[in-house]
């Protein structure tokens, strides 16, 4: 049996499909994975990757920026307010952002800077994968 797995951001579905497991992490929670038959649940979503392996073989990974996932009846829907397909992203934009981001960490540490080296990080995670 599979899962059937939607990654929606408010601009359009950026996933549809079946999928036999998602891997996300969550806020406090660390990363989950799914699994059909996995029991209701609802979580926020951290700044990192989410990974749907395919039902067909392969996985999309995608870089999700904060939001929700919910997991019921093997339906598994995954709601950011940003999202981004590995394939879509553009590798030397998300490293010059991130070497903008680690200097600006490095010279204020506030929050608006830390929250731009996740996003960037989990970007080049998603591209590059997750070794």
């Amino acid at each position: 049996m599979t899962l059937a797995v939607e990654l929606v951001s408010p601009e359009r579905i950026l996933f549809s499909g079946d999928a036999t497991m998602v891997r996300a992490r969550t806020v406090g929670g660390g990363d989950i994975a799914f699994l059909s038959g996995h029991a209701p649940f609802v979580g926020a979503l951290a700044i990192a990757t989410v990974e749907i392996t395919l039902a067909e073989g392969g996985s999309e990974v995608a870089a999700v920026h904060g939001g929700f996932i919910e997991v019921s009846n093997n339906n598994v829907k995954i709601l950011s307010d940003l999202a981004e397909l590995s394939s879509t992203i553009d590798t030397e934009r998300a490293r010059r952002a991130r070497e903008k981001a680690e200097v600006a960490v490095q010279n204020s540490n506030d929050a608006e800077a830390i929250a731009a080296l996740s996003r960037a990080s989990a970007r080049l995670l998603a591209v590059e994968g997750f070794h």
